[in-house]
């Protein structure tokens, strides 16, 4: 067994503009495209929402958003059959472009970029909102994000997610053979030299067996939990409130 090992990655750590970066970026989308998580995403909402009620608003939060590309993808192929979507995009840089923004307002789905760090979203209390209640999410959703974290810095803010929705899904590397020698090839899709380093770094940082699900919250009300692999190189988790709004 691969024992789980977090390092920092070198993207994480270049300004938003440095050439290797979005370099980088670019190379993530053909990551996504050999992981499938495009559809991985897709099949995981739609098992969580199956049948959004018409003309209903859904409010939806990506944590780790990135540039929002993924997203969009994502949004494309279900934007047919779904009904209106408030979209937070949530990031420690704000890397989101007009041009993913436009795709977005295209298809009806009104998007908010929120630019803080995700510890700092998990440390804060939900805002209230008006009626005495306080900000809540129909869906959190992450990709390739809760690998960078591990002991307490995972616990909070998966215990900010519990609190703060009704669904959480999340797509992660899978900590297995197949994926960490497919991290060694990435270079045969043209990914430069900081996405080598760091697919290596994602797969020994990554998820296997019921890892995500032990560190879920216990408390805060009765959560249906689902954990598997997603595909050849993928890992899922997704959690659902018992009596959560459909």
């Amino acid at each position: 067994m691969l024992p789980r090992v977090v390092a920092a990655e070198t993207l994480d750590h270049l300004p938003p503009d440095d050439p290797a970066a979005r370099r980088s970026r670019r190379d993530l989308m053909r990551v996504h495209r050999v992981m499938g998580t495009r559809s991985i995403v897709a099949r995981g909402w739609q098992a969580l929402v199956p049948a959004p009620r018409a003309g209903g608003l859904l409010r939806i939060l990506e944590i780790g958003a990135g540039d929002g590309s993924l997203l969009l993808r994502v949004a494309r192929s279900l934007a047919p059959g779904w009904p209106r979507v408030q979209l937070c995009l949530l990031d420690r840089q704000d890397i989101v472009t007009p041009a993913t923004l436009a795709g977005f307002a295209k298809m009806g789905w009104a998007v908010q970029v929120q630019a803080v760090d995700v510890l700092d979203w998990a440390a804060r209390p939900p805002r209230p909102l008006p009626g005495g209640v306080f900000e809540r999410w129909d869906l959190i959703t992450t990709s390739l994000f809760l690998h960078h974290f591990q002991g307490d810095a995972l616990d909070a803010l998966l215990a900010a997610v519990a609190a703060r929705s009704d669904r959480f899904f999340a797509v992660e590397p899978s900590r297995s053979w197949p994926a960490l020698v497919g991290s060694h090839l990435v270079g045969a899709i043209g990914a430069n030299a900081v996405t080598r380093q760091d697919a290596v770094l994602s797969v020994h940082a990554g998820f296997r067996g019921f890892e995500i699900s032990a560190r879920w919250p216990k408390a805060g009300g009765a959560w249906q939990l689902q954990e598997g692999t997603a595909g050849l190189f993928g890992h899922r988790f997704s959690a659902t409130l018992a009596g959560g709004a459909p």
